[in-house]
């Protein structure tokens, strides 16, 4: 009796889905629904609860490695990392949707791309967009993740990533998880050194953008990147 409940529930928590999208959805409904397919015989919905709460919100939970997800909420590896998937997975997805080697020859573009590249991060990461003469996107490559006062490593691996990918022109991207969209010291010693590094072998930095959550700060657009 208590598996065809549960089975008639789930039936209708997937017709919903199907008729009406997750918009509906509150959040340990959405995270419920999810369960469905790694938890097979067990009533999601008290732990869908218990998942949320322990973390804070449901943001927090998907963006948690899995060994804590499994520590902290006592599930499955296999549920852990299908939860923790969520935010690499929006991210490669919004990627995707720009297509192959997206125009971003405006600050507008160039800043929406990289707020995509950073959808789900939480720790500091740095990317370098080498870009063709007309200004798309050849290659977006990470270069580093952790610190942006590791500057010392940037100038040598951008130098080749950008000779690698035959870039004319480069924009630089780092975020600031949690954090101001306010340019610090290190990030526009930073630009200047890869700048220096770069106009030695011709080619340009054309923007450094800074991002925090879904909003942007660009260099170039505010006229800081300097000569």
């Amino acid at each position: 009796m208590g598996g065809n409940l549960h089975q008639g529930h789930r039936q209708r928590m997937r017709t919903r889905y199907i008729k009406e999208g997750l918009d509906a959805f509150a959040d340990h409904q959405v995270l419920e629904m999810l369960l469905f397919y790694c938890i097979p015989r067990r009533d999601t919905n008290e732990l869908a609860h218990k998942m949320i709460r322990e973390f804070g919100s449901l943001a927090n939970l998907f963006e948690a490695v899995p060994k804590d997800i499994a520590e902290r909420c006592g599930v499955s590896e296999n549920t852990a990392v299908l939860v923790s998937l969520i935010p690499s997975l929006s991210r490669r997805y919004k990627q995707r949707r720009w297509g192959d080697k997206p125009y971003l020859g405006e600050s507008t573009k160039a800043g929406e791309y990289a707020v995509s590249l950073f959808t789900g991060r939480t720790y500091e990461a740095f990317f370098i967009l080498c870009l063709d003469a007309q200004n798309r996107l050849n290659h977006a490559a990470l270069v580093n993740e952790g610190t942006i006062n590791e500057a010392p490593v940037y100038p040598r691996n951008i130098v080749e990533i950008a000779l690698r990918h035959q870039a004319a022109k480069v924009i630089l991207a780092h975020n600031h998880p949690g954090g101001s969209l306010k340019p610090s010291q290190a990030d526009m010693g930073i630009t200047k050194i890869i700048k220096n590094a770069l106009g030695a072998i011709s080619i340009d930095v054309v923007d450094h953008i800074i991002v925090a959550g879904d909003k942007y700060f660009s260099l170039a657009e505010k006229g800081l990147l300097g000569r």
